[in-house]
């Protein structure tokens, strides 16, 4: 008569599957370790060692939301972003300031070398004053984030012709406004007014990837 062998004491069996869970714990933890770089690339891309050179932004004067001329001079040998938006818009401009007030409260260890500047495409409508009062309103720190204004062909000029962003108002047949299309991209420029990236402002890491240019530029002189 054959007897089965004694199953191994309850106590026996767990101390062994304690031992196997923890061994496989162990290896989890290291592979997750090895792989953990690689991961936070997906999402964060390395920086390029140069950025390329994208277009030379032509000199350009608007005003700022002080009534004050600002352009290409004030910038000349600054690493600044820019942004479109007009105050009356109530979708994406709202949606896109946010964004800047984000990078503005990353670049502030940059101090005077890095601008933020954000251009109205209804110059018509936003005066200097009315931009004052949105600046305000979405914490714009004076002296690093510009809002700027003027003349309805200078600005388009400088936004369609020198920095490649579509800009389009819409009017229906009584005249009367029906909508203003732009582009939503950030545009980081370098401190020679040399393009260097564009940022879609639907990406989830649009302020990461942009601060992280800005930073190697600046650094990088």
């Amino acid at each position: 008569m054959t007897t089965a062998a004694a199953p191994a004491p309850p106590s026996s069996w767990e101390g062994r599957r304690a031992v196997k869970l923890t061994f496989a714990a162990v290896w989890l933890g290291v592979i997750g370790a090895a792989l953990a770089p690689f991961a936070w690339n997906l999402r964060h891309e390395p920086p390029p060692r140069e950025l390329p050179v994208l277009a030379q932004l032509p000199a350009f004067q608007l005003l700022d939301q002080d009534g004050k001329p600002f352009g290409t001079r004030e910038l000349d040998g600054k690493v600044w972003l820019a942004s479109f938006l007009y105050t009356r818009c109530e979708t994406i401009c709202p949606a896109i300031t946010a964004k800047m007030r984000r990078v503005q409260d990353e670049i502030e260890p940059l101090g005077p070398r890095m601008r933020l500047v954000s251009i109205s495409v209804d110059p018509d409508y936003d005066t200097p004053a009315r931009l004052a009062v949105y600046a305000k309103e979405h914490g714009a720190a004076p002296g690093r984030w510009s809002f700027l204004t003027g003349p309805e062909q200078t600005v388009k000029d400088t936004v369609v012709n020198g920095l490649k962003v579509m800009m389009e108002k819409q009017q229906k047949e009584d005249g009367r406004l029906e909508g203003i299309f732009h582009g939503s991209h950030l545009v980081l420029v370098d401190g020679q007014g040399r393009i260097r990236g564009y940022y879609d402002t639907d990406d989830e890491f649009v302020v990461e990837h942009a601060v992280r240019d800005a930073r190697l530029l600046v650094n990088r002189g």
